[in-house]
């Protein structure tokens, strides 16, 4: 339904949050080539004031870490797992054995709800998930009863604003979208008989970044954009506006009382031109600034159960919707706040960063300046390390958008040796780089110093180089780093 359906947030001028906001949660996302210890990444939790963290798998570190924190826990199953839980209830009695009953009875781990996928109805799966979510939901819940814990945790389906639209282009006018409405009704009865909770993941960004008639204003609350009239509710930003068109959806089909959940919410600071600190700050602030004084959406008054998207950069993520994919966090890959924002919880000054982060040596990869630059040359090996790192940062509006050739090649040729851990093999790209102690940083353009690998997440750095050199090599890769 256009712009409306995506969503919309805002911040206040001033950094000052009224009213504290109780039960904010966030995002903990995984794809990183290399995460922060989860001791770190929790410690960042509790010292924030985060009551609640939403994970995307069973992260066994990230899971016992939570252990004993009172922190509350919604654990994710990803959608490649669905068809195999909705083909076998004993399959899904023995993730929640693993994932769930040992972690609440070994480590005191406050898990409440079991996400069963994440955004399987997304238009852009092509129906793969249609017919395997409910069966995996329903043998979710009935692993959950088995086990004794239907009562201290529930089970819901985080879904994409676009399984609900407007006829009208008002929120009056919502209703779960046609071509998936039945596989809807079914689930929303089932989470309504189970005492679940709708679990929607709101974007204003989205719209903007795909829609050139977007109404920039109106993705925030501080926009003097004309409002959205719809009868005698007026509308002033999107978010309002579209969590509303959920609840007319709901209303309209029986489940009027169903609780609601944001599962996600939030704006990128790279990788697009309208994704950057200052879009960012203004939006995550004026959203924490409107939810805080617990007044609701016109159809919903009340507190709004909310997950922040996200807390951490994830610098493996897929780029396939954008570049802006892995620069959600309010913190950037190493822990640091990337600007000031106060969520009213603990420090009035802004976040606090990650404690005892510990970096690779001061040096980073650049062009030889001797180099020959043809392009013969140069381009494969740009394309090489592109492909194999993180050039998100590069391009058109982006933080490192203003950097010249040399400048473009040095930034990819660093980005590949950081991610490497800073191998001297990963510093030749034909001979055309060598190694400085000068940080070659420019202005708002920054060179990283990738933080040191976590060991404990072995594993996932194993399945990272086998992407880069190859199965068969990964493992001795992986030694020498350790070494």
């Amino acid at each position: 339904m256009g712009w409306l359906v995506s969503l919309g947030l805002a911040w206040v001028l001033s950094l000052s949050v009224v009213c504290s906001v109780s039960g904010i949660g966030a995002n903990w996302g995984t794809q990183d080539t290399h995460p922060l210890p989860p001791a770190t990444v929790v410690r960042m939790l509790r010292d924030n004031g985060f009551q609640k963290v939403k994970l995307f798998d069973a992260d066994y570190g990230a899971l016992r870490s939570l252990g004993r924190t009172n922190i509350e826990v919604m654990v994710g199953i990803p959608n490649d797992m669905l068809a195999s839980l909705a083909s076998s209830v004993k399959a899904a009695e023995r993730w929640v054995s693993k994932n769930v009953s040992t972690h609440i009875s070994s480590f005191n781990t406050n898990i409440r709800y079991v996400a069963v996928g994440n955004e399987p109805f997304l238009q852009t799966y092509n129906g793969s998930f249609l017919t395997t979510t409910y069966p995996a939901l329903r043998n979710v819940q009935s692993a959950l009863i088995k086990a004794g814990l239907s009562s201290q945790v529930k089970v819901t389906v985080p879904l994409n604003a676009d399984v609900y639209e407007s006829s009208s282009s008002l929120p009056s006018g919502g209703d779960f979208r046609a071509d998936i409405r039945n596989y809807m009704i079914q689930i929303v009865k089932f989470l309504s008989d189970n005492g679940g909770s709708f679990t929607v993941n709101i974007y204003p960004f989205i719209s903007l970044y795909t829609d050139a008639n977007f109404p920039v204003d109106y993705a925030f609350f501080d926009g003097n954009t004309s409002p959205l009239v719809d009868g005698s509710t007026t509308y002033y930003n999107m978010f309002d506006a579209n969590y509303d068109t959920l609840v007319w959806a709901l209303q309209k089909n029986g489940f009027g009382n169903l609780p609601v959940i944001v599962g996600e919410i939030g704006w990128p600071t790279d990788g697009d031109r309208n994704a950057n600190l200052v879009y960012a700050q203004r939006f995550n602030q004026g959203f924490i600034s409107h939810i805080s004084g617990g007044k609701g959406t016109p159809m919903r008054p009340g507190p709004i159960d909310v997950y922040l998207f996200s807390l951490i950069d994830e610098d493996a993520k897929s780029i396939e919707p954008g570049n802006f994919e892995r620069h959600w966090g309010i913190f950037s890959y190493d822990g640091r706040p990337k600007y000031l924002f106060n969520l009213g919880t603990t420090n009035s000054n802004g976040l606090i960063p990650a404690q005892g982060v510990h970096y690779l040596e001061q040096k980073w990869c650049v062009l030889k300046m001797s180099a020959n630059l043809t392009a013969d040359i140069v381009a494969p090996s740009v394309s090489y390390a592109c492909s194999r790192a993180d050039c998100t940062g590069l391009g058109y509006g982006t933080s490192c958008g203003n950097l010249d050739t040399e400048g473009n090649i040095s930034y990819a040729f660093n980005s590949y040796y950081q991610i490497h851990n800073q191998l001297d093999d990963a510093c030749k790209f034909s001979g055309l780089a060598t190694v400085t102690t000068t940080n070659p940083s420019v202005g708002s353009c920054k060179f990283i110093i990738m933080i040191e690998p976590y060991y404990g997440s072995a594993g996932r750095l194993r399945g990272y180089l086998g992407n880069v050199f190859g199965s068969s090599l990964s493992l001795i890769v992986l030694f020498l780093i350790i070494l």
